[in-house]
């Protein structure tokens, strides 16, 4: 019987198995696109602004509520069982913190500026340098950082808790607001309660004061009211405390506002109350320095040194 001749490998396109050569020879490598990197950098940057805005949109909403809230439900958080406890926590156990804080805050003043004033003979103004400084800027400031650290944190834990356990939405089945019932009372307790803290850190701080200037170095008594009467006057004094508000209301609404937004578990309430806590310090800093320009503006025009 005759042989069939096999059909060559020219002829069929395909390589012939009985070749020597590699079948990667045979037919060409595809030509492969370039792999770009994936733009990292570019969806992090992205997303981070996006959480940012979003969530300073959840807190103006937030803010609103509560000031709906305040304004409209009077009924539900000015109850005395309501109101009364917060005002408590918020400034009576406070005092005695903020009045010892500020106490060695102006003793610490005297004692570090008393050189460069005895070397220029002007030690007897001492203690108003440092009591203006006290009035207008250190006790609002200090008061609102001891705030901030122990009612503020004290809030954001207390309503992390009352999240996790999903104490806030049984509120909300039984028809109760857990902003005017949680969050109005405890915003207002701050307000009203941190102009006290703030003339008790005040007088702590004269007090550190005096004592360092009058007893510890010999400055004249009367010398040091007489100085301190000069350079402090009533404005001076409505200055702190017109910043302790804006302080108050800004911790009260970053604390509350962590607190109702924490995430699951024991981890998301230690993560909100440490949040709340540096936010409120970069608050109270931020305003501090806007009010600060305002204020000193303002009493420059009050006594004609700047004319509009």
């Amino acid at each position: 019987m005759p042989k069939i001749p096999r059909p060559s490998s020219e002829a069929t396109g395909f390589p012939s198995l009985a070749s020597n050569r590699p079948l990667s020879a045979a037919t060409p490598p595809r030509p492969t696109l370039p792999r770009y990197p994936p733009p990292v950098v570019i969806s992090a940057v992205g997303s981070h602004i996006f959480r940012a805005v979003s969530g300073f949109g959840e807190f103006s909403a937030f803010v609103l509520a509560t000031l709906r809230a305040i304004f409209f439900g009077r009924g539900s958080w000015a109850k005395w069982d309501r109101l009364g406890p917060q005002l408590f926590s918020v400034g009576s156990r406070s005092v005695p913190m903020v009045g010892l804080t500020g106490l060695f805050i102006g003793a610490i003043l005297v004692i570090e500026a008393y050189v460069q004033f005895r070397q220029w003979g002007q030690e007897q103004r001492l203690g108003a340098v440092a009591n203006i400084s006290i009035v207008k800027q250190i006790g609002p400031v200090l008061a609102a950082v001891m705030l901030a650290g122990r009612v503020g944190c004290s809030l954001t834990a207390e309503l992390g808790s009352m999240r996790v356990t999903d104490q806030l939405d049984a509120m909300r089945v039984m028809a109760a607001d857990p902003v005017r019932v949680l969050v109005a009372p405890r915003l207002v307790a701050c307000v009203v309660m941190i102009p006290i803290l703030t003339v008790a850190s005040n007088l702590c701080g004269v007090i550190g004061s005096w004592f360092c200037s009058v007893q510890l170095y010999g400055v004249s008594a009367e010398m040091y009211w007489k100085y301190t009467a000069d350079f402090i006057d009533w404005y001076s004094v409505f200055n702190g405390i017109t910043k302790s508000f804006f302080f108050g209301a800004a911790i009260g609404l970053i604390a509350c506002y962590k607190g109702f937004t924490c995430r699951p578990g024991a981890h998301g309430v230690g993560r909100a109350t440490t949040e709340g806590f540096v936010l409120s310090f970069l608050s109270i800093v931020i305003i501090n320095l806007v009010l600060a320009k305002l204020l000193n503006d303002f009493d420059l025009i009050r006594r004609g040194v700047i004319v509009l």
